[in-house]
């Protein structure tokens, strides 16, 4: 087989993070060389699996999540962030690129990647991990919620709203990006957006869970969800709790801000369907109200192998997540905040496997009427279908893509 040194880059939250360490983990199996360049939060967990790691950026979990009070940046603050973190990536990627035979970038910040690989004339492949991310008249584009988007289901509304997200990247990160391209003797580019996703792009996504709406469209090459094998046991305490009772709600919600007083309702919600909780602390410290044996709080914990046990996952609607329940056969209520999760919310209940939560801060009434729904006998029984179809090859059809493209180049 073919022998290529491959550099994973990503700037984001851990749902980010991990679907690139499953593809490094399935290019390692298959004897290939892999460096990864992502946030620092994540460095020792990657290092500890054995993978070279560059740090790029802050840490994102203490500068990440404004207090509520906080002010939003000016115009010229925002101009400088971003003047900063696109020199920031052309400095730190093209170091952590160096003898490389291919970049895959994920994630639409990055802005530097391709440019960069263009520069040293190797091949480029940019990845989403959602159908929403890429550009699409079948689809809105991601919700982001600091500029105040709202989800759409109107279709023809689509156009337009792609438009106004794709001229926000020339607005972003044109200047900037055209400077550096300069700097390393390369053309401006016209349109950031198109230049970032690529012509050729890749969607790291499930074909029943995510599909791309075109199925004559063969610019988009889907692979599957990226998945990183989990073989790490529930701890002690954890399995005394699930031991002990009926199987309880897991909620979760991952590395995002969440809504005020989430908790309480999360719990209240449980307790009012007679059910027990686990609650995820995740980078908001979530916690519990009382003291009560029918709620644990737990830290980082193997989705795969906790899954299979609960009645229903709640959480906020991240591809892992949402592709961990649906392999599990675990009813979903997804809560969704921003970006891709409206996508995600929208596709659970399309597909009859839990329920979207209406775009309103949740409540104890909310969430309760949501969770007695997906806890329903034909929604439980359409989850365990759809578990069926959901695949978990698709690292492993990325990773011998990029051994054929790094090879061939």
């Amino acid at each position: 087989m073919n022998f290529v040194r491959v550099l994973l880059s990503t700037i984001g939250s851990r749902g980010d993070v991990q679907p690139l360490v499953g593809l490094a983990w399935e290019l390692r199996a298959l004897g290939q060389e892999v460096r990864l360049c992502i946030p620092p939060d994540f460095r020792d967990w990657i290092e500890g699996l054995g993978f070279p790691v560059t740090a790029i950026g802050p840490e994102l979990r203490s500068t990440g999540k404004p207090a509520p009070s906080a002010a939003l940046p000016t115009p010229e603050q925002r101009r400088q962030m971003t003047e900063s973190t696109v020199a920031t990536q052309f400095e730190t990627i093209t170091e952590a690129a160096r003898g490389c035979d291919v970049i895959v970038g994920a994630t639409a910040l990055q802005v530097a990647a391709p440019s960069i690989a263009e520069r040293m004339g190797i091949p480029y492949v940019f990845a989403a991990y959602c159908p929403a991310v890429l550009p699409s008249p079948h689809h809105a584009p991601p919700v982001y919620a600091i500029r105040g988007d709202v989800p759409t289901a109107t279709p023809a509304e689509y156009p337009a709203l792609w438009a106004q997200n794709l001229a926000r990247f020339n607005e972003s990160f044109g200047a900037a990006l055209n400077a550096h391209r300069a700097a390393l003797g390369l053309a401006p580019i016209a349109d950031v957006g198109p230049h970032i996703f690529t012509d050729r792009p890749w969607l790291a996504a499930d074909r029943t869970l995510g599909p791309w709406p075109d199925p004559d469209d063969d610019a988009v090459f889907q692979t599957g969800a990226w998945i990183l094998p989990d073989e790490h046991p529930l701890s002690a305490e954890l399995e005394r709790f699930l031991d002990a009772g009926e199987p309880p709600i897991y909620f979760g919600f991952g590395s995002i801000r969440a809504p005020q007083n989430l908790s309480a309702a999360m719990i209240e919600s449980a307790r009012r369907l007679g059910r027990r909780a686990i609650v995820s602390r995740g980078w908001a410290d979530l916690s519990l109200v009382d003291d009560a044996p029918d709620c644990i709080p737990i830290g980082d914990v193997n989705q795969q192998a906790l899954f299979g046990r609960v009645a229903a996952v709640v959480h906020h609607g991240g591809a892992g997540t949402t592709t961990a329940a649906a392999r599990a056969g675990a009813p979903q209520v997804v809560i969704p905040q921003h970006y891709d999760q409206h996508y995600w919310a929208g596709r659970v209940e399309t597909l009859g496997i839990g329920v979207a939560h209406a775009p309103a801060p949740p409540s104890t009434d909310t969430v309760a009427r949501a969770l007695e729904h997906s806890l329903q006998g034909d929604v439980a029984e359409r989850a365990r279908s759809v578990a069926t179809l959901v695949r978990n090859d698709g690292a492993r059809v990325a990773a011998e893509r990029l051994i054929a493209i790094g090879a061939g180049r």
